[in-house]
């Protein structure tokens, strides 16, 4: 097993390595705004789980999910070879992060509630 923080670090240079892959390798235009948001990995760095989402929201979930999956080989291939000091690399798992869209909603919700109370405080 490995410690915490080597973890903690292996899965931060993942986030960024991959962070820049999707920037400026890959040119499958179903992961075009694909940011990653996190990167977990787990005690024995077999796996790594890696959360994404598109800024224009879940409509392309779908494909994004399918295009990362096909992807998900050649994704790690590339990145074993930049993250060059692991001996094996491990497995990479993609999940959606559905955070961004609610916190897209709740900023909508916030506005609307906003501009409620100003039409109220007019009515007074």
């Amino acid at each position: 097993m490995v410690s915490e923080s080597r973890t903690d670090r292996i899965a931060d240079r993942i986030q960024k390595e991959l962070s820049l892959m999707f920037m400026q390798e890959i040119s499958d235009p179903r992961l075009e705004g694909v940011n990653i948001t996190g990167v977990e990995l787990d005690r024995e760095i077999s796996y790594a789980d890696i959360y994404v989402s598109i800024r224009d929201g879940s409509d392309r979930k779908k494909d994004a999910m399918a295009a990362l999956k096909r992807a998900a080989g050649f994704i790690r291939s590339q990145l074993a070879m930049s993250i060059s000091h692991l001996r094996t690399f491990p497995q990479l798992r993609f999940h959606w992060d559905d955070v961004p869209d609610r916190v897209d909603r709740l900023d909508e919700i916030f506005a609307e509630l906003d501009e409620e109370e100003g039409i109220e405080s007019l009515d007074e």
